[in-house]
C-alpha cells in the first residue's frame, strides 16, 4: 500500500517509516520540521516532503496515490504553561482537522492517527467501599505532607490504582490532553459523516534512540538520560512510587504496521487501542535502571511536586494484542537500560 506518514521525520515517524518501508509498503514522508522539535535549519530527509498539515494544499499534494494515512504529526509534551494553549490547538486539532478534510477530498478513508495515554487524565482507581471510581484532585496540604497518593472521590478513603482500557472517560489535564481528546472527537465524527474508519493509538510513555534530549517539552526518560549525560543525578520527584508503562519506539512502530494493515478491515468508526509494554515501573526504578547503565550518580527522589501531575496511569494491552495481534517485545529493563547509551536527537 502507498501510505503518508505524517510527522515522518519525527522522534516516533522515523521509525515508523522504517517499518512500514522494510515491510514492503510505499511510503511518503510530510513534515514542518517545526523548529521547536527539530531546531533551526533543519535538513529534510530523504523521501519526505517538507509541509505542514495546516495547509490545505501542502496535504492535497502529499495525498496524490495514497492509499491509508498515518497521522503522526504533533505538538507534544504537557506544555509549560497556559500560553501554550493556541500552539497546541493550533498543531494538533486544526492540522488534524485539516488534514481530514483534505482526506475526504482526495477520497482517502482509512486513517491510523497517534493519540496517547494522557486522555485518560488520572487513571482509573478501585475503591474497597464504592469499588472502581475517579481519585479525588490531590490536595495541596497532603501533597506538601508527603501523602502524594490520591483517595477515594465518594468517601476520600484509599484507593488502589488498576489498569486503563480503552472504555475509560476521557479525562485530560493538560493542554496536550485535551487537543489529543479533541483530535480523537474530529476522527469519530469524520468517519461517522463519510464513512471511514480510523484506528487511534493511545500511546503510552515512549522511549528509545532518537528520542528529543532535554527540552520544556521532553517526557521524563528524556530528561533523566539528558540529566545523566551531563554527570547529574536524575531528579526524582513525589517519592518515585509513580507506576507507569514505558513503551519502546520500535514497538511503537510495530503497533502501527499493524494498525496500518488492519484498518481497512475492522468496519468504519474510530477504533482505539493502548499501545504499551503491560510491564509498568515506578519512576524510582527506571531513574535507577537508566543510572545503573550508564554508571552514573543514583537518582535524588525530592519529594517536589507538580499538582497537575498525574500520580499512577497503566494501561491494559489486551485489546492491541486481541485485535491487532500486538505485543510489545521490548522488556522495559532491557530497553530502559539501552537508553542509557542510545543516541538523542540534540536541536
Amino acid at each position: 500500500m502507498r501510505v503518508l506518514v505524517t510527522g515522518s521525520a519525527g522522534f516516533i515517524g522515523s521509525h515508523v517509516v522504517d517499518v512500514l518501508t522494510d515491510a514492503g509498503h510505499d511510503v511518503v514522508g510530510l513534515d514542518l520540521l517545526l523548529p521547536l522539535a527539530h531546531g533551526a535549519g533543519a535538513s529534510t530527509p530523504d523521501g519526505t516532503r517538507r509541509g505542514d498539515v495546516r495547509v490545505p494544499a501542502d496535504v492535497d499534494a502529499a495525498l496524490d496515490g495514497v492509499d491509508v494515512v498515518c497521522h503522526q504529526a504533533a505538538m507534544v509534551g504537557n506544555g509549560v504553561d497556559a500560553q501554550d494553549f493556541p500552539a497546541y490547538a493550533d498543531h494538533n486539532d486544526h492540522g488534524t482537522a485539516v488534514l481530514l478534510a483534505a482526506m475526504t477530498r482526495a477520497g482517502v478513508g482509512s486513517l491510523v492517527v497517534a493519540s496517547s495515554m494522557v486522555v485518560y487524565g488520572d487513571g482509573r482507581y478501585t475503591c474497597a467501599v464504592h469499588g472502581d471510581v475517579s481519585p479525588a484532585v490531590r490536595r495541596e496540604d497532603d501533597l506538601e505532607a508527603g501523602r502524594y497518593d490520591p483517595g477515594c472521590a465518594v468517601c476520600g478513603g484509599p484507593v488502589e490504582w488498576r489498569l486503563v482500557d480503552e472504555d475509560t472517560p476521557f479525562a485530560p489535564t493538560s493542554a496536550y490532553a485535551a487537543s489529543k481528546v479533541a483530535q480523537e472527537h474530529y476522527v469519530s465524527a469524520w468517519c461517522r459523516l463519510v464513512g471511514a474508519s480510523a484506528l487511534a493509538l493511545r500511546y503510552h510513555n515512549v522511549y528509545g534512540p532518537g528520542m528529543p534530549a532535554d527540552t520544556p517539552y521532553a517526557g521524563v526518560a528524556a530528561i533523566f538520560r539528558s540529566a545523566l549525560a551531563r554527570g547529574e543525578a536524575p531528579r526524582v520527584f513525589e517519592d518515585g512510587g509513580q507506576m507507569r508503562d514505558f513503551v519502546h519506539v520500535r514497538d511503537v512502530a510495530r503497533a502501527n504496521l499493524a494498525a496500518v494493515e488492519r484498518v481497512g478491515s475492522l468496519g468504519s468508526g474510530r477504533h482505539a487501542y493502548n499501545v504499551a509494554s503491560g510491564r509498568p515501573v515506578s519512576l524510582g526504578t527506571m531513574a535507577r535502571t537508566l543510572a545503573a547503565a550508564a554508571d552514573g550518580a543514583s537518582p535524588v527522589v525530592t519529594g517536589e511536586y507538580r499538582p497537575y501531575d498525574v500520580r499512577h496511569v497503566v494501561a491494559s494491552p489486551a485489546k492491541s494484542r486481541d485485535e491487532l495481534g500486538f505485543t510489545a517485545q521490548v522488556a522495559p529493563e532491557e530497553g530502559l537500560a539501552q537508553l542509557a547509551t542510545d543516541p538523542l536527537r540534540t536541536r
